[in-house]
């Protein structure tokens, strides 16, 4: 968990201001859930490990003896807990205010979420995430709509090129099954496959026999893995998608893929495809029920953020299963990437003044300048004026004025 310092804060600032901003011209409304929620919703074995790395709140008034009693078992002890994403609040949100939302909702939710993860490089225990999904459409047009938003979204940070990896667990478990692995295997069989990027074919074939996986079932896995590819170019579709996968695989998900394809492919005209099939894309939420996605930019080798299709989860807290799909940009990896080009374009100018500098003067030049549009600052002149002006510079501030004891005669400068 983090301080923000002034200039860092508003960098983000501006650049949540272009996501939502954008996420607003897709048609999408901003809501707001609780930063908590029940114990049992956060536990309930669809949000695959990060419910392991909860935040979970004590109950209220236990006594020691209380707390012996319930030593073997967490949830006696607990019944809330800070919310480790923001797709399952939104569930809960759905179930509880249906009858005040359309028939087809797309929802905006952009705040913390907390994961009680190792202190490493990239990984907080406290981060923003940036949510857009629509509820009620089970077409892949909402599938379509999320990718162009989100790729829209990007550009609009000025990190264009960006492309979506797109694959479809009905696919997978296709897969596994025309492998050979059995129902109860392929939950673990798909956690080995999410590392294929980190460890290779070699190294998830290493670690299948390892956990004593169905021995024929990985070698038909090994090798499709290791198969020889041609690799002239077929245009994103049923073909090519077809070509990465095992004879078998049903027509159905193939022919949703290609039509999302189509479409936002329609939407981005006189650009390349920006979709790329990946039959081995997995992503390890346990909700997802058919299409996932996963947000890539050619400047980094890790993803920017992904989603997918949980048409499974509103169910649980309604007693009737609604269509949800959703994508989730990484906030805390794109803001490091995102340059100055973000910035406000309103000036921000800082006022330097003598120490006699007449106050009732100098509020009435700041508030001329913040009337015409201006950031404004006052600041005492100090002895090392460089250092003053180089502050301000390093907080966002474009311009200076330097104002005398009568506060008249204001000129202002560029900070260079």
């Amino acid at each position: 968990m983090r301080d923000f310092l002034p200039a860092d804060k508003a960098r983000r600032e501006r650049v949540l201001a272009v996501i939502r901003e954008r996420y607003r011209a897709h048609g999408f409304d901003e809501i707001e859930t609780p930063v908590m929620e029940e114990y049992a919703r956060l536990h309930a074995g669809i949000g695959g490990d990060n419910e392991k790395l909860a935040y979970n709140v004590l109950k209220r008034g236990l006594d020691a003896e209380a707390i012996r009693a319930a030593a073997e078992d967490p949830s006696a002890l607990t019944d809330l807990g800070l919310r480790y994403d923001l797709t399952v609040p939104l569930a809960r949100f759905y179930a509880t205010n249906r009858g005040q939302l359309p028939s087809v909702f797309r929802s905006i939710q952009i705040a913390p979420v907390w994961r009680a993860e190792r202190p490493q490089k990239g990984r907080y225990r406290q981060f923003v995430q940036c949510d857009i999904d629509i509820i009620g459409d089970a077409s892949g047009r909402a599938e379509a709509e999320l990718a162009v938003a989100t790729l829209d979204t990007l550009d609009a940070l000025g990190l264009t090129g960006g492309s979506i990896r797109i694959n479809d667990r009905r696919i997978l478990d296709a897969m596994l099954e025309g492998f050979g692995f059995a129902p109860d295997e392929r939950p673990g069989v798909l956690i080995t496959i999410d590392k294929l990027d980190k460890v290779g074919p070699s190294g998830v074939i290493a670690e299948l026999t390892g956990r004593g996986a169905d021995p024929a079932a990985v070698r038909a896995l090994g090798a499709f893995l290791e198969r020889p590819q041609t690799r002239e170019h077929i245009p994103f579709g049923s073909a090519h998608i077809r070509r990465a996968l095992p004879d078998g695989i049903p027509d159905r998900p193939v022919e949703d893929l290609a039509a999302i394809g189509d479409a936002v492919a329609a939407s981005r005209a006189e650009r390349d495809v920006p979709l790329v099939f990946d039959p081995f894309l997995v992503r390890g939420m346990g909700y997802y029920t058919g299409t996932i996605m996963e947000l890539a930019h050619p400047s980094v080798d890790y993803s920017l953020g992904g989603g997918g299709r949980y048409d499974g989860m509103i169910g649980r807290f309604l007693g009737q299963d609604v269509p949800a799909v959703g994508f989730s940009i990484g906030f805390e990896r794109i803001v490091d990437l995102v340059g100055e080009q973000t910035a406000s374009a309103a000036p921000a100018v800082v006022l330097v003044h003598d120490r006699d500098a007449d106050l009732g003067a100098l509020l009435t030049l700041k508030s001329r300048l913040v009337a015409e549009g201006s950031r404004v600052r006052l600041e005492q002149r100090t002895k090392n004026l460089k250092a003053l002006l180089e502050r301000a510079a390093n907080d966002g501030y474009t311009a200076f004025g330097l104002v005398g004891a009568d506060a008249s005669d204001l000129e202002v400068k560029p900070l260079g």
